[in-house]
């Protein structure tokens, strides 16, 4: 396995480059206003920080624990609600794809399309998403061992793919419970594409809270310093300006009043880490 990384423009960033990359915002479009507020409020964050930034949102999250759960506004309303935020605020966005059928009208829009990770061993929504030009965020399953990523990526090169983000969220630790083991990061660097760590999925707890996930969101940061000390490229944060109020992954969510020393600490630990592996060469 190579530690050689490859690296590549989203907007005005290089993704895996010198800078954290930051992806950041609400689980699901609660509705245009919150998503826009949302996204004016973290690019301020981010972008006074100098980190490159993507702000991601659901339009439709298709694998919620129970039927009556919120799933977003669906395709059409929630792409347009996507393409005003990068349209007025000038950011990249992210979002996901549950289904072949919606990666092209995504990809018109989108920045980066990511594949859930209960979904990152359909290798038809893999190739699809590869093949619409768009970079791909590729989310670890929770039941998938960090070295059998290896072939998740391979999907995606296999139809000539090179922008590739792979996201740690955790790993099925029991029942109703998730646990990061830190030694997936350099194991999924050494792949050659740059690594995330999603560091609110993470401290979820799944179906812990009969139809509904609950989740410890007191670990994000904690988790988040050791994420970027093992020398992650990215930190993927679910935010909400009222967690408790939120319509999806508000018990595991990052309250928006944290957010910016966080980042500032983030920033700091990820400029040492990469000073000092540059010093090692």
């Amino acid at each position: 396995m190579s530690e050689a990384r490859k690296s590549f423009r989203i907007g005005d960033w290089v993704i895996g480059g010198a800078e954290l990359l930051i992806i950041a915002g609400p689980c699901v479009i609660e509705s245009e206003d919150h998503a826009l507020r949302m996204a004016e409020a973290l690019t301020r964050i981010v972008g006074r920080l100098g980190l490159p930034y993507v702000f991601k949102a659901s339009y439709d999250k298709a694998n919620r624990s129970s039927i009556h759960s919120f799933r977003g506004p669906g395709l059409e309303a929630g792409l347009k609600i996507l393409a005003r935020i990068k349209r007025e605020l000038g950011v990249p966005v992210l979002t996901d794809v549950h289904e072949t059928a919606h990666v092209g009208p995504a990809s018109e829009v989108v920045d980066i399309l990511q594949i859930p990770a209960f979904l990152s061993r359909q290798t038809d929504l893999i190739v699809a998403a590869a093949r619409s030009g768009r970079a791909i965020n590729i989310k670890k399953g929770q039941f998938l061992a960090p070295w059998d990523m290896r072939y998740v990526i391979e999907k995606a090169t296999s139809v000539g793919c090179e922008r590739i983000l792979v996201t740690e969220r955790g790993t099925t630790f029991g029942y109703n419970n998730l646990v990061v083991d830190m030694r997936s990061l350099p194991i999924m660097r050494a792949f050659g594409y740059p690594v995330v760590l999603d560091v609110t999925h993470s401290v979820q707890l799944p179906g812990g809270a009969g139809g509904r996930s609950s989740g410890q969101s007191e670990f994000i940061e904690p988790l988040a310093r050791a994420g970027v000390a093992c020398g992650v490229d990215g930190i993927f944060m679910e935010v909400h300006d009222q967690p408790e109020r939120a319509l999806s992954a508000g018990p595991n969510s990052l309250p928006l009043e944290r957010v910016a020393p966080l980042l500032a600490m983030l920033r700091e630990i990820h400029h040492l880490v990469r000073s000092t592996e540059a010093a090692a060469k």
